[in-house]
């Protein structure tokens, strides 16, 4: 019990978390960009959009900081055996984002935000860039770190403890290559979409309308150019991950028996008990070519990578839970793919975007597109490593605390979702009231109605 209940609390203030780490590792780079422009050219638009983008951004940052504080806490306490296991090789990169990266992050974030009219435009500039490349920097050092649970690099066993030999490895791991890229470009695309949908809004509305339209323009631009890559690096990470974790592709494809070449599945119903589907929609000869570019070549089905883990690990379920991971995998594709035809559109609408009224009332309820595909690939990558935590080198049950109660562990869970929900419920409240705001206000008096932050 006690360890389903500590994975139930860390699946949850983990999705809640993520769900606002792309926006912020999206849009801050846009709003540099933005700001980089008012900078070169001196229009005093530029200035606005950066401002009415950095409120929006500020707002979503405060949101992700709260929220990932907790999940540090819990390595220490619900899984205090992988803490005691890998901690001296995990901690490693840890530290250096929180000693490091957010460091600088929040430092500059506070200088930007009070340093209008009082640095000068570089300087000011500087800042808001340095806030992007510190975000981002985030990103990798944590990044690396679950990229050695994901693929574990530069260490070995000593006196029952894995210690790190090679940091150089660690550092340089090929899942974190991978991983990083498509990290990066998904939320680049988010933030674009973001923009976009917000845009949209007020441009339907026939409110403020070149503001709007520029907005817009910027944020099909970068969207087309996200989307294009997150698809990409996605189909290559895809390609080293069936040789990776070949287990967790076959479960994304619900893929039971070795086959040369290999069928996509679009659909089916999966029964992992049977260990087999029903009522399956295929398209032949697809995983193949997903895997190795070619319609020809075998990919190794679940029953088959089952026996070869028993036979390396001992007896077991190596498999993981086949339904999450099929549906999750096609959440993700599915957002992806319809994210690409829209950034396309609205690359060739562009220019006259505040004429297209039905792609108008669209692009509002496609900002949720990328937190579809995000959360989507999240689940991807850690329900298909089970039932690893660190994968080939412990198990969940080898990782989780032994001495927190279970009752401990629903209070604390009841209690974060409940804390989770509400500052979800402000961070929406606030970025709609936010979005909704004229930019004309941003000038606005303290204390008057419409003003916002910077």
């Amino acid at each position: 019990m006690e360890i389903l209940l500590a994975r139930i609390q860390f699946a949850a203030t983990s999705t809640y978390h993520f769900f606002f780490v792309p926006l912020t590792l999206g849009l801050v780079l846009l709003v540099a960009i933005i700001q980089t422009r008012y900078v070169q050219t001196g229009d005093e638009k530029f200035k606005k959009m950066t401002k009415f983008w950095g409120n929006l951004f500020l707002i979503n940052f405060a949101m992700g900081v709260v929220t990932g504080i907790v999940q540090e806490f819990q390595f220490g306490m619900n899984w205090s055996g992988y803490s005691r296991y890998v901690g001296d090789i995990f901690g490693a990169p840890l530290a250096v984002e929180a000693l490091l990266a957010f460091f600088i992050e929040s430092t500059f974030i506070g200088i930007w935000v009070f340093g209008w009219e009082r640095l000068g435009k570089k300087a000011h500039l500087t800042c808001i860039w340095l806030v992007a490349i510190a975000s981002n920097l985030s990103a990798v050092w944590i990044l690396i770190a679950n990229s050695f649970m994901q693929n574990p690099v530069g260490y070995d066993i000593v006196n029952g403890r894995a210690q790190m030999i090679d940091f150089p490895a660690l550092i340089t791991n090929p899942h974190f290559l991978y991983q990083f890229p498509h990290v990066f470009s998904a939320g680049l695309c988010t933030g674009a979409f973001f923009i976009m949908g917000v845009s949209a809004w007020h441009l339907f509305k026939g409110s403020d309308i070149d503001f709007f339209k520029t907005s817009f323009k910027y944020g099909a631009t970068a969207g087309f150019i996200a989307v294009i890559l997150v698809v990409g690096i996605g189909h290559f990470q895809g390609q080293h991950l069936v040789q990776e974790q070949p287990m967790k592709m076959a479960a994304a494809e619900a893929h039971w028996e070795t086959s040369d070449p290999a069928d996509f599945v679009v659909f089916a119903g999966i029964d992992e008990k049977g260990r087999a589907n029903s009522a399956e929609v295929k398209i032949p000869g697809l995983l193949s070519f997903m895997s190795y570019n070619s319609f020809t070549g075998e990919v190794k089905g679940l029953n088959d990578l089952q026996a070869e883990m028993e036979a390396l690990h001992g007896p077991g379920n190596y498999t993981p839970p086949v339904a999450v991971n099929f549906w999750s995998f096609r959440v993700m594709v599915g957002a992806g793919l319809l994210m690409m035809l829209l950034a396309l559109l609205a690359l060739i609408f562009r220019g006259k975007i505040e004429t297209k009224k039905g792609f108008l009332r669209v692009m509002p309820i496609a900002l949720f597109l990328p937190y579809l595909a995000n959360t989507g690939g999240w689940f991807l990558a850690e329900f298909g490593r089970q039932p690893w935590l660190v994968y080939n080198l412990q198990t969940l049950e080898e990782g989780v605390s032994t001495v927190v109660p279970a009752s401990s562990i629903v209070i604390s869970l009841v209690g974060l979702v409940l804390i989770y929900t509400l500052l979800m419920i402000a961070d929406i409240y606030l970025l709609a009231a936010g979005a909704r705001k004229s930019p004309e206000l941003l000038d606005a008096p303290e204390g008057k109605e419409g003003s916002l932050w910077i």
